[in-house]
């Protein structure tokens, strides 16, 4: 197998170029949106999901997942990580934590997963909702590793978040692009390889992979305003007209794209740890180099959000 292929190297340099745009694109002062601008219509992120769609998956052999964690992919196991993230979320909330920024954005995501898998959104709900409760015990182990001092097992680009939010050196939104980034780009890989990429009649999971591109979008807004409303008044505060929206899921889109090729990369290298080990390389630098381009951003960091602890004391309830 040619681990670094063209489309490989491709997609990776058109995820970086992504970011590097969105760093560029919000540089800028804020502006207004017009929703009636027909710029706004053109640049729909519904035009991007066919395009997506015509990226197939590669042939992956089917694994039957045989890890202890929802092993049946029973719903409930949704509802336990639900209850979970919220029992972690209160006291990072009570504390004015700069971890509660994800914590509380990771939560909505959740619950909204649950809401669409309950109304039949995905083909495989099962498969769906092992990767739900195995992608949160990932990051469940992350910060019971990190708060215990056990830093050094912490993977680089998390190293990079949860070092910020100790700090405070980032805004609420940078907080929520940094946490955003490590867990999709550098956790979400061995998940998905771990439950796996095929179904055991043969056909790939990438469509049900792909179809919550959809529900990201819906999410942004109410989510948003809800941190400014709790934790940080200037999280929604920087609208930069239609090309903000384009670039924001778009990158989220070229960032799960890459995450399904990196998963192949390590179902592909199984039993083989010379290329295993250049491909977790690969994912840990990859999600390490997005942590660092969005430290260049202006607004993302704390200088943009200087009432954010204050307004957390009274408002994080």
């Amino acid at each position: 197998m040619q681990l670094r292929s063209l489309p490989g190297r491709a997609l990776r340099a058109a995820a970086l170029g992504l970011t590097a745009t969105l760093v560029l694109s919000l540089a800028g002062p804020p502006a207004q949106a017009d929703d009636t601008d027909p710029l706004a219509q053109l640049l729909s992120p519904a035009i991007e999901d066919p395009l997506i769609a015509l990226l197939a998956a590669l042939p992956t052999p089917y694994r039957p997942y045989v890890g202890p964690i929802c092993a049946n992919g029973d719903p409930q196991c949704i509802v336990d990580v639900i209850t979970e993230m919220q029992d972690r979320l209160a006291p990072l909330a009570a504390s004015c934590s700069h971890h509660a920024i994800f914590s509380l954005a990771y939560l909505r995501v959740t619950q909204n997963v649950k809401a669409a898998a309950d109304s039949g959104y995905f083909h495989d709900r099962a498969w769906l909702t092992q990767v739900d409760a195995v992608f949160a015990q990932k990051y469940f182990d992350t910060m019971d590793a990190w708060f215990a001092g056990r830093t050094t097992t912490v993977p680089p680009a998390w190293r990079i978040a949860l070092r910020a939010a100790d700090d405070r050196t980032m805004s609420g939104l940078g907080d929520f692009m940094l946490n955003m980034n490590a867990h999709i780009n550098n956790d979400f890989p061995y998940v998905l390889e771990k439950v796996g990429l095929t179904a055991a009649d043969g056909t790939s999971h990438k469509p049900d992979h792909n179809a919550y591109n959809d529900r990201l979008d819906s999410l942004y807004h109410p989510v948003f305003d809800e941190e400014a409303a709790r934790f940080d008044p200037m999280f929604n505060r920087y609208d930069l007209g239609p090309v903000d929206d384009l670039v924001v899921s778009t990158i989220m889109r070229g960032w799960r794209e890459m995450v399904w090729r990196h998963a192949e990369a390590l179902a592909a290298t199984r039993g083989n740890p010379v290329l295993r080990q250049v491909v977790e390389q690969d994912i840990a630098e990859y999600a390490a180099t997005q942590a660092r381009m969005i430290k260049l951003v202006p607004i993302f960091l704390a200088a943009s959000s200087p009432n954010r602890d204050a307004w957390c004391a009274t408002h994080h309830g």
